[in-house]
């Protein structure tokens, strides 16, 4: 049984480097090749602190910020104010929602420096309901563009494009008056090679059906000297679900964990004077799936370098630090807290931690400042963020804008936006008296 499964990526036509296509493929189809696969059979204390060990998922489209608000905080977003786009950041927050109805549409440019037609779009809204809470559903789409398939032999096979979304229906109800909960359900599909043969064998749409699980506690009455403050914890753990597969080939072994991720966050908000207000948010998040742990290798006689795997008498992988991975989806959340190769050092590695804050002018202009950093040994994202805002009667604008501090990132040099809609403004202007 050969447990570390790379399947073949057939040959891809693009306008894109190919390193860069075939990195890009790796990321997207969720394959388990593990960056642990270390060229020697005993590792040093230096050498496993230093090593690359990156947690990959199927579907890692669930975790991108789909909106500009939080993207230009830093992806930060777990406890802030309700919007028409909480359900990705904390369903709870959808308790404490202001107005009766909302919707938003959002749109991200995906790798623009090196192609021109991959793109997240988002569409969102809730609904307050007079006596049992908000109600919520939003779409997530993401296009990969046209793709080209070919042989080994660099015949075309077929053109496709790849597809991602995933349809969410929430509910939030406040529990008390600082406390509210809520929940997500939501389908994934993960259409990826359009049922392309990959290495003799056919394959399929990766399909999942997850939950989410949240909550709130907001307090309002906080005084910071003659300032009135709103202070706010939130809890998200989000897309608790079945592993995904996109083939027959190799059994329950050839599943991948989609990204179930746990999001603590907080904020402060502060009402400056009766024209100025400023919010600050922080969020802290971990990945709840199976660490990769170190395999040991066999050595060629020959040459003396090593030559895959080695595998034991009943064909498991031997591992020489961290845990067995094949495990069932309540065992590897419950797992992902101690599995790490290089123990509790390693765990701490494997929080990323988002902060940003919100200036709003009359609340009519908004301006956006944010951080984001991922460990160099965990993927190495770390970016500042800027943002702005705008709202006129009923519509409300935003833009967000990344920039890299360490190495590119999809979304270097592109300016993304979303479109919001309040009816509750709508309704007052339709009901004001004529003059």
């Amino acid at each position: 049984m050969n447990y570390l499964k790379v399947i073949p990526l057939p040959a891809i036509k693009s306008g894109m480097n190919k390193k860069n296509i075939a990195a890009l493929s790796l990321i997207l189809l969720g394959i388990n090749y593990s960056f642990s696969q270390i060229n020697y059979n005993q590792i040093s204390g230096q050498e496993l602190d230093s090593r690359l060990n990156t947690i990959t998922t199927a579907v890692p489209f669930l975790l991108i910020s789909p909106d500009s608000r939080a993207g230009g905080m830093g992806d930060a977003g777990c406890a802030s104010s309700t919007d028409v786009n909480s359900i990705h950041w904390n369903p709870a927050k959808l308790g404490f929602a202001d107005k009766q109805m909302g919707i938003g549409v959002s749109y991200t440019p995906w790798l623009r420096a090196l192609v021109p037609d991959i793109n997240l779009a988002y569409l969102s809204g809730y609904y307050k309901t007079k006596k049992s809470g908000t109600i919520g559903a939003s779409l997530r789409y993401f296009s990969l563009g046209d793709i080209t398939f070919t042989d080994i032999n660099g015949n075309t096979t077929g053109q496709f494009r790849p597809n991602e979304f995933a349809i969410d229906v929430a509910y939030a109800t406040k529990l008390g008056k600082n406390f509210s909960a809520g929940g997500a359900a939501r389908y994934i599909n993960s259409n990826l090679t359009g049922g392309t043969f990959v290495d003799g064998s056919a394959t399929r749409p990766g399909r999942s059906f997850a939950v989410d699980i949240s909550g709130l506690y907001k307090v309002d009455k906080i005084k910071l000297g003659d300032k009135k403050a709103i202070a706010a914890v939130g809890l998200n753990i989000s897309n608790i679900g079945a592993k995904m597969s996109y083939s027959d080939r190799g059994g329950k072994n050839n599943s991948d964990f989609i990204p179930i991720n746990m999001r603590l966050g907080g904020s402060l908000s502060i009402n400056i004077d009766d024209f100025n207000s400023i919010v600050f948010v922080a969020d802290v998040n971990k990945l709840l799936v199976p660490t990769p742990p170190i395999y040991k290798q066999k050595i060629n006689s020959i040459t003396g370098k090593p030559d895959g795997v080695e595998y034991d008498a009943n064909g498991d992988p031997i591992i020489l630090k961290g845990k067995d991975p094949r495990r069932g989806v309540a065992e590897g959340i419950l797992g992902s807290f101690s599995d790490a190769p290089g123990g509790g050092k390693e765990e701490l590695r494997e929080l990323n931690y988002s902060a940003g804050m919100e200036y709003w002018y009359n609340k009519l202009f908004a301006i956006r400042l944010g951080y984001f950093y991922e460990h160099p040994t965990k993927g190495n994202r770390q970016y500042f963020t800027l943002g702005a805002g705008v709202k006129y009667n009923v519509f409300g604008l935003d833009f967000a804008y990344l920039i890299p501090t360490q190495q590119r990132n999809p979304l270097e040099n592109t300016l993304r936006f979303s479109l919001t809609f309040d009816f509750d403004a709508f309704k007052a202007q339709n009901d004001a008296p004529a003059e």
